[in-house]
């Protein structure tokens, strides 16, 4: 049987995905404070070699470990109804994916040894693998319980699993175990996770098969998985890059520097994304409702991930030594170079919600087979031009490049509108970003002499902050802010629609004007499909 469903009543959808973005994005915070006391206490107790040789065999096993998905959980999403046989076969079919390929990295660890020149790398390699056997497993239980859009049990989830990794591995750096106390990171929380999935979910194995009625999401799992691996490629072949060039101690700057960078994403786009996917999958068929979540969901990242970004970049190099310690230097000016990236990827990932909800996967396939390439080529000619900060400089220039032509490839022939749905949603915060950034920029370097570098930061970003929010003088910026704050307020409940007009009805369309927030968006949670069954199991 596929995972219960409790007996609560049914909410709207407009309230499922503001609640949803709500609990994931708690989740998120929770978890980005229990990385950063890591980062902070791990950069402290090891050396950066350490954090550079389990950067090189991560992005080797983050191959295999797309290739043990194969876009299955994206395929589970977009699907409209699975049935019992069908979750039987998905659990098999993971399951057995990732057996193989946990064998095939553990036997190919002499291979990457050699790549890097590291003899090191074999045994932590072997160690490693296991991982794949893992993630493997918990897969359809993840994608089960978001299908259910039981977003706090994930949440929940997430936070307890990360929380055991991060307290084994203090405790085995402050023991001295060195690099392996970054294995128990990787691995011990994955252990939690796979039994709290094994609990919530319920999925039904059945008998051991793969049967016929999984290829329809086999073939949509596989144009998926080929844009993961492209994707994966344009944004991890660098770690091999420098790892193979520049050694261990430049790619370990490196790898603290973009994950620290990834965080103001993974805060936004987590609970954003986790929750986009299966409600624009619910409204692939009324366009006007999946318009207007495109749009909300554009301006709320366009408001948090650009003004961040440049507030962040602005304050790198205080930041680093606050987060980091002495001797992180190099991490400091990657971590400012890598905000133009940021700012890209964070608008970008709105494409994957397109191409996978309306059924382009395919598309997008042929997008990434022909830009992937180029982002992997500027990696080479970065670090060949200038080393660390080229590489950074040169990614984020063309990642920003390329959102045009990915845009226009996502929504070409479709109901969405490039100026109206795209950019116009973007044009505001893109304004006030560089405000922000400059403001922050200059009360750094007016401190530098005579402050520490915590008061530094804080500084730079109140003076940032203070830039930003004068743009609240202009009526358009008020607007926008007060319908981002809608859909925070909707995920307590449903707020109160004007008498006689339908949310369509309410939406402006003048340019300019405030555009609905997610809780603009109406539709019952539980389908027909869902009520039928309750029905048939009370009888």
């Amino acid at each position: 049987m596929t995972s219960t469903r409790s007996s609560r009543p049914a909410l709207s959808l407009k309230q499922a995905a503001s609640r949803g973005a709500a609990v994931t994005a708690g989740g998120l915070w929770l978890k980005t404070l229990i990385q950063l006391a890591s980062t902070m206490l791990l950069a402290r107790l090891l050396d950066p070699t350490d954090f550079g040789l389990i950067a090189m065999i991560m992005a080797i096993v983050g191959v295999a470990d797309l290739v043990r998905d194969f876009g299955m959980t994206g395929a589970i999403l977009q699907a409209k109804k699975l049935t019992p046989k069908q979750w039987s076969s998905l659990l098999w079919f993971s399951s057995g994916l990732g057996m193989v390929l946990m064998i095939a990295i553990a036997a190919a660890s002499p291979l990457i040894a050699i790549l890097y020149g590291e003899d090191r790398l074999i045994v932590l390699t072997l160690a490693i693998a296991p991982t794949l056997l893992l993630n493997a497993l918990t897969m359809p239980m993840q994608a089960a319980l978001q299908r259910d859009l039981r977003f706090g049990t994930l949440a929940m989830i997430d936070i307890v699993s990360m929380l055991v990794g991060v307290v084994l591995s203090l405790v085995a750096a402050l023991l001295g175990f060195g690099v392996w106390s970054l294995v128990i990171l990787a691995g011990a929380g994955q252990v939690y996770r796979l039994i709290a999935l094994w609990v919530s979910a319920r999925l039904h194995w059945g008998a051991p098969r793969i049967g016929r009625d999984i290829y329809p999401l086999l073939s949509t799992g596989g144009s998926i998985f080929g844009v993961q691996l492209l994707n994966y490629a344009s944004r991890n072949l660098d770690n091999v890059i420098i790892g193979q060039q520049l050694g261990p101690a430049a790619l370990g700057q490196y790898s603290r520097a973009y994950a620290l960078f990834l965080l103001p994403q993974q805060q936004l786009n987590g609970p954003l994304g986790r929750v986009a996917l299966p409600v624009l999958s619910r409204l692939q068929d009324e366009p006007d409702r999946y318009r207007r979540y495109v749009r909300a969901s554009l301006m709320i990242i366009g408001y948090l991930s650009l003004p961040t970004y440049a507030i962040a970049a602005a304050v790198a190099f205080p930041l680093m030594e606050v987060l980091l310690g002495p001797g992180w230097d190099a991490a400091a000016a990657v971590f400012a170079l890598l905000a133009i990236a940021g700012v890209a990827q964070a608008i970008g990932n709105v494409q994957g919600w397109l191409y996978i909800t309306l059924g382009r996967a395919h598309r997008q396939l042929v997008y990434y087979l022909i830009t992937r390439p180029i982002v992997i080529a500027g990696f080479v000619v970065g670090v060949w031009w200038d080393g660390l900060n080229g590489l950074a400089l040169v990614y984020g220039l063309i990642t920003l490049t390329l959102l045009v032509p990915g845009f226009w490839a996502a929504i070409h022939g479709t109901f969405l509108r490039g100026w109206a749905d795209i950019v116009s949603p973007l044009v505001r915060p893109v304004v006030v970003a560089p405000l922000g950034f400059a403001a922050a920029y200059a009360a750094v370097q007016f401190t530098a002499p005579v402050l520490p570098a915590l008061l530094q930061v804080i500084v730079g970003g109140l003076a940032g902050v203070a830039a930003i929010a004068a743009s609240m003088i202009i009526p358009a910026y008020r607007r926008d802010i007060a319908a981002i704050i809608d859909f925070a307020k909707s995920a307590r409940g449903t707020p109160k629609q004007k008498a006689g007009a339908s949310p369509v009805d309410q939406e402006a369309t003048t340019l300019g004007a405030t555009e609905p927030a997610l809780a603009d968006i109406e539709e019952e949670v539980m389908t027909d499909a869902a009520s039928r069954r309750r029905a048939k199991e009370t009888r």
